[in-house]
Parts: C-alpha cells; sequence; structure tokens
C-alpha cells in the first residue's frame, strides 16, 4: 500500500512560481510510474505531468509544456512539480498519482493509477 501526500500548493500571482511536493509512503518506490493531475471547478481532470520514478525524463500535458518541470528525489520518496510563469487557468486542485510498473503511454495510462493523494490547491491571481 502506498500513501501519497501532497503539499506546496497556495495563493501565487500570475508569472510567479511555486513547487509542489507528493511523498510517498508506506514503501519505497522504484519501477513505479507517477504524476501530477489537476482539476479545475467545471472542469475534467487534465494530465499535467508524468515521470518514471526509476528512470529520467518526464512527460507534460500540452498546456504547460516549457512552464512546468517535474523531478523525483529517490532519497526522500517524493516527487516535485516546478510550476514556472503561472497563469490564472493554472488554478486548480493538483493531485499526485502513482501506478506499480512503467507504463506507457503515460498520460493516457496513469488515470488508472492505483494510488491518488488527497490533492492541493493552487490559485493563481491576476
Amino acid at each position: 500500500q502506498v500513501r501519497l501526500e501532497e503539499s506546496g500548493g497556495g495563493l501565487v500571482q500570475v508569472g510567479g512560481s511555486l513547487r509542489l511536493s507528493c511523498t510517498a509512503s508506506g514503501r519505497t518506490l522504484g519501477r513505479d510510474t507517477l504524476g501530477w493531475f489537476r482539476q479545475a471547478p467545471g472542469k475534467e481532470r487534465e494530465f499535467v505531468a508524468g515521470l518514471y520514478f526509476s528512470g529520467d525524463g518526464a512527460y507534460y500535458g500540452d498546456s504547460v509544456k516549457g512552464r512546468f518541470g517535474a523531478y523525483r528525489d529517490k532519497t526522500k520518496n517524493t516527487i516535485y512539480l516546478q510550476m514556472n510563469n503561472l497563469k490564472p487557468e493554472d488554478t486548480a486542485i493538483y493531485t499526485c498519482a502513482a501506478a506499480e510498473g512503467i507504463l506507457y503511454p503515460v498520460p493516457t495510462q496513469l488515470p488508472n493509477a492505483k494510488y491518488w493523494g488527497q490533492g492541493t490547491q493552487v490559485t493563481v491571481s491576476s
């Protein structure tokens, strides 16, 4: 059993930055696929970013490419989402997800993840 806990959300002005954290407990992550989703009021859940905890590289949704970066820290059993140049349309609840094994393609398979966090609110004010 894996439990995920997000942190780092908050209120930021347009053009600002935030870093979200997602820490896993219950076991040490390894050959797992993790990522971030977001959901704004009245909208469907959207894939933001995903990565393989045991590998390099990351995948991004089109709306965040070039502005967001996802990476992991194996020593902390944690993944991060660095969000730069934030826009009002980035306002949403951001949720971390984890799936056992290597999923591909990440954006379409990660929504089936077994483990989900509670989410953290990100609000971008104009």
